[in-house]
Formats: structure tokens, sequence, C-alpha cells
């Protein structure tokens, strides 16, 4: 049996027109691409397929939230997520996917799996810095963020005061507001 089947739309039996899919991801759906950054997820995904006479629009749209760690301090939270994705399929002599937003599919073909579109969807909503929201407004208290408040350089102004600034400088300041 052929992994992620409720994915298949066969769209040969579909008449003209749009169709709703509803979809609702979980952790194990990640599992079938073995990626493992995610802690949980609850994610509803909805597609409104439109058939036409010569091609196929797809229209992903996707929210809920990902329980990810903190590139900060490794604190697991949830993230919020929200995307949407257009596709094309065209109908062509060869599969040919070079374009992101245009795939082609054989003349003979009668169904399409939209697993990899909504992992890649999923995926690409996550912000590419991942910050829990208690680092942000000052509430999250462990012991990595004191560690790193220790061990970050001190501002640079503070550094400023203490060295001695060279007279000559201050002679050539001089020099450009005498003009």
């Amino acid at each position: 049996m052929k992994p992620l089947k409720e994915y298949d739309i066969q769209f040969v039996g579909l008449k003209l027109g749009k169709h709703h899919f509803d979809y609702q991801i979980d952790k194990k759906f990640f599992e079938h691409f073995e990626y493992d950054d995610f802690n949980d997820v609850d994610v509803t995904l909805n597609l409104l397929f439109e058939k036409k006479a010569t091609l196929l629009e797809l229209d992903f749209e996707v929210s809920g939230t990902v329980n990810v760690n903190c590139d900060t301090s490794n604190e697991p939270y949830n993230q919020e997520i929200e995307d949407d994705f257009n596709l094309v399929v065209k109908f062509g002599d060869e599969y040919n996917d070079e374009n992101e937003n245009i795939l082609i599919i054989p003349h003979g073909e009668f169904e399409l799996n939209v697993a990899q579109y909504i992992y890649e969807l999923i995926i690409l909503a996550l912000p590419i810095k991942r910050i829990h929201p208690g680092i942000e407004d000052g509430t999250l208290k462990s012991e990595i963020l004191e560690k790193l408040k220790e061990l970050s350089p001190k501002d640079s102004e503070e550094k400023e005061e203490t060295e001695e600034i060279d007279p000559r400088w201050n002679t050539l300041k001089q020099l450009l507001t005498d003009k």
C-alpha cells in the first residue's frame, strides 16, 4: 500500500468546477518525510481544487500551530502558522516540476498526490529564526538565557566611554566644523 494515499486526488472522475478538500495534519504526516524538527503538529489545510477543461488549479490554505524548540533557549513553544500557495497543473508530454507554481503532468495521468506540496507549504510557513515569545517580552526565565546574558559582549557605548579618544581626532573634527 502506497504511503499517504489519502492525499491522492483522482481528478478524472470529478466534474468541471470547484471542489473542496479538508485535511487535518499531525505529526504522523511528517514521519513519512522523516522530518522530526516538530514536537507536535496541529494544522488544518483547506484545498480548493478547480477542474477546468485544459488545466487544474489548486489553492492551498494552511493554518494552525506547530510545537517547535526555540533557536535561542531550546525551550518548546507553539508557533502559529498561516500561509497559502497556488498551483496550476497543466497536461503535457512528460512530467515537469521545474517551475514552483506550475506542474506539468503527462496526458494519461488520472490522479495527483498533493502530500509533497502540503509538506513544503507547512515547512516554509515557519519563520527562519524561531524565537520563544517569552524571550521577546522578557517573561521566559531559563538557565540558558542567564548564561547568554553573562557571556554576551558588553555594549559598545560603555566601551567607548572608558577608552581615551586620541586628541588628534578632536583637532581633525574641528577642521570639519570650521568650514
